[in-house]
């Protein structure tokens, strides 16, 4: 079986690792066998990471991956070549993430301490029924302070209701996270898993968290702030303020 930590940040983005600390950390201190690169709203870091794992000599592959801000909260869209417009409608955004034979991942479901799809928008995806607008999966391992609240929920209703490709994910800003929750799947390589998802045959998996004592409280205040700002910083203030106002009107 292969393992895969499908939610990776870095410091391109909020997290506190640039890209050749996580490709040698992930060598010398985990066992995955796949990990995605998923900066907020960028792929070129998971594109530039995919690039160096090929020139190194690492025994695990990268996907490349975005975690895509749309109005109704987060989308993490793996497999991507191309770049995937920010503050745009979930229903527009998962189109765009297929049309280009991308998956689409809902990450720390229904939380309120972050960005996130709620329930009533991911049951009003799934009665869709239009090309394109779906999900290929969804976190039901995630040990990260803003999944923790809601993740048992959105367990119990995937394998109540919506029966998607459970996935983990440690959602890491930090290298000593990165592997905390993790994707099982038959095979070892990027493409195994790509297949296990859409065959909906993976299992998220929880580890172990490490503590913020071990992580370093001056690190996860630096984080925080970083956190705050990546939104405005790439997109701009007056589009993020606007897409937050856009999310709670009516629709």
């Amino acid at each position: 079986m292969g393992k895969a930590d499908l939610h990776i940040h870095t410091a391109r983005g909020d997290g506190m690792a640039d890209l050749p600390e996580l490709l040698d950390h992930v060598q010398q201190n985990t066992d995955l066998t796949v990990i995605a690169v998923t900066e907020h709203d960028d792929l070129r870091p998971g594109l530039e990471a995919r690039e160096m794992c090929a020139r190194g000599s690492y025994r695990f592959e990268v996907v490349p991956g975005a975690e895509v801000t749309t109005l109704e909260g987060h989308l993490l869209a793996l497999y991507l070549e191309e770049p995937i417009e920010s503050l745009r409608p979930l229903a527009e955004t998962l189109e765009a993430v297929h049309r280009q034979g991308g998956l689409c991942i809902i990450p720390h479901p229904m939380s309120w301490l972050t960005r996130s799809i709620g329930q009533r928008k991911i049951e009003r995806i799934l009665g869709d029924g239009r090309d394109g607008v779906y999900f290929d999966g969804i976190e039901v391992a995630d040990l990260s302070a803003g999944a923790r609240v809601s993740i048992g929920k959105a367990r119990r209703l995937n394998e109540e209701r919506y029966h998607l490709a459970t996935v983990g994910g440690s959602d890491a800003h930090f290298l000593a996270v990165v592997g905390s929750a993790y994707t099982l799947f038959e095979g070892q390589a990027a493409e195994d898993l790509r297949r296990a998802i859409l065959a909906r045959t993976t299992q998220g998996v929880d580890g172990r968290h490490p503590s913020l004592i071990e992580i370093g409280l001056r690190q996860v205040a630096r984080q925080q702030v970083r956190g705050f700002l990546v939104t405005p910083r790439k997109m701009g203030w007056r589009r993020t303020v606007a897409s937050f106002v856009r999310r709670f009107l009516p629709t």
